[in-house]
């Protein structure tokens, strides 16, 4: 599914901001958190940008040693869990490090993001970590997104960019609990899909998705 069903159903207005979450080097192929085929989304959203008034770009900005990443507990593996003070915590490899080129927006998605309004960037405290694009992982702690959204009134967030069933998923379901309405472009995301208990990822956060009202196309 993805833009020619989206509007199909409903036409792209003024009221809508195009999220484009984490389109960065690292979650492609050959980066530090590779996501399966997360460079095949990149030219569709290039061409997708320019139909939208409002976008927004999020930013993964981790500083070294950041206590999401496996490095900073000794012995443990990425993608093992551990619980921090605001809950359970993915331990991930080393990624998006500020400075790093891996930080960087892949090179097929630049004039995205030229024509972006805003990019938060996100995942920069060293205790937190930070997978919406709305608030860090305590729940708490905003981003400042949502004011600014409403300032512009938008009305509805259009999300793709990587991962789906992690920091496109979490931000989604934020801008719901914000007030706002949420679509996800399917064919412009990619999943993560790690195994949990009953299934994987992917399908917690589409549960989560029916529940929130959350829409997919």
């Amino acid at each position: 599914m993805g833009i020619e069903q989206f509007t199909g159903d409903e036409a792209i207005t003024g009221s809508d901001a195009l999220i484009i979450v984490d389109p960065q080097i690292d979650f492609c192929p050959g980066g530090r958190l590779a996501v399966t085929g997360g460079n095949e989304i990149m030219a569709g959203i290039e061409i997708l940008a320019p139909r939208f008034r409002h976008v927004v770009v999020t930013q993964d900005w981790h500083p070294a040693g950041h206590l999401s990443f496996a490095s900073s507990h000794p012995g443990r593996q990425p993608f093992k869990t551990v619980t921090m003070p605001y809950g359970e915590q993915v331990l991930w490899p080393d990624h998006c490090v500020q400075g790093t080129a891996g930080a960087e927006f892949h090179p097929g998605v630049q004039g995205a993001i030229t024509r972006a309004h805003l990019i938060v960037r996100k995942g920069y405290n060293a205790q937190v970590d930070s997978y919406s694009a709305f608030f860090e992982n305590d729940k708490a702690t905003k981003t400042g997104l949502a004011g600014y959204l409403r300032d512009k009134q938008v009305h509805r967030c259009v999300f793709v960019g990587l991962a789906y069933d992690f920091c496109v998923a979490w931000s989604a379901l934020d801008a719901r609990r914000e007030g706002f309405e949420a679509s996800i472009l399917t064919d412009y995301t990619r999943a993560i899909a790690m195994p949990v208990r009953g299934g994987t990822t992917v399908d917690v956060a589409e549960a989560q998705f029916r529940a929130a009202g959350v829409r997919l196309f």
